[in-house]
């Protein structure tokens, strides 16, 4: 499989991950993982349960220290949560008492008050408009569908213009439908800000429609077994799922997690 990513090969490393080694007691859950996003780039995980992708993503977001190696962005290391750091959960976790745009303005609000929350509103409306949800800046997270309050995390993790998008599994709890129409969103987001991405996620479809690269994971200790470059054009559409060179990258990803998974 060639490789062919959004920008060139030689674009600029953002995030370098080197040698990360994460231990809880007698248990190592990373052993010496070796991992970098260029700039654009996008960037998936996939591997078994328990291989250690989401343990991966909350050290890469500052939320967990590691116990040995370097995490380091934009050339600073990662020593706690930062605002160049946008980060997406399987949840939307909407304030229920804020509007959509109150909560797309929360961590402005949290990090530096209400004065620069208010000045940024304009700033929020753009990006509700982005993911086409802009008419429903006033309403509150009870009258908004699964997929609706995603856009609207979405936003709030672009209101602080981050570096660098991490994203566990964002869309899992959707419905397949929303979920296709979510990925094609987030690809089309992704595309017009040039954002460096990386997801975790336990779809091998979703990883191979997204991605510029798939590390696949693997367990006990968990490590990046091998790293795949994905050689299909952007932007990407659904009809790519049914093409044989998709199938075929589909298959090889299946093979190599179902060899992990039964020691052979």
């Amino acid at each position: 499989m060639t490789a062919r990513t959004r920008e060139p090969a030689e674009a600029r490393p953002v995030y370098r991950i080197e040698r990360l080694t994460k231990t809880y007691g007698g248990f190592t859950a990373l052993h010496k993982v070796n991992l970098t996003l260029r700039k654009g780039e996008f960037g998936a995980v996939i591997g078994s349960s328990g291989c250690g992708k989401s343990t991966l993503l909350k050290i890469m977001a500052g939320l967990l220290p590691p116990s040995s190696g370097r995490v380091v962005l934009e050339d600073k290391p990662v020593l706690g949560p930062r605002r160049d750091i946008g980060m997406m959960f399987q949840q939307a976790t909407l304030l229920p008492w804020k509007t959509t745009l109150g909560n797309v303005l929360l961590p402005i609000e949290m990090r530096d008050g209400k004065a620069a929350a208010r000045a940024a509103e304009g700033r929020a409306e753009e990006l509700l408009e982005l993911v086409g949800i802009g008419r429903a800046k006033h309403v509150f997270p009870g009258e908004l569908s699964g997929g609706m309050a995603q856009r609207a995390a979405i936003c709030r993790m672009l209101i602080s213009d981050p570096a660098v998008l991490l994203l566990d599994e964002p869309f899992s709890a959707l419905d397949e439908l929303t979920r296709d129409f979510m990925n094609m969103e987030l690809q089309r987001i992704c595309l017009e800000r040039e954002a460096t991405s990386f997801l975790v996620t336990h779809s091998i479809p979703e990883a191979v429609i997204l991605a510029d690269r798939i590390f696949i994971m693997e367990a006990n200790p968990g490590r990046v077994a091998e790293i795949i470059e994905i050689d299909l054009p952007r932007p990407r559409n659904l009809d790519m799922i049914n093409t044989a060179k998709f199938g075929e990258i589909v298959h090889h990803i299946r093979e190599k997690l179902g060899k992990e998974a039964f020691g052979a």
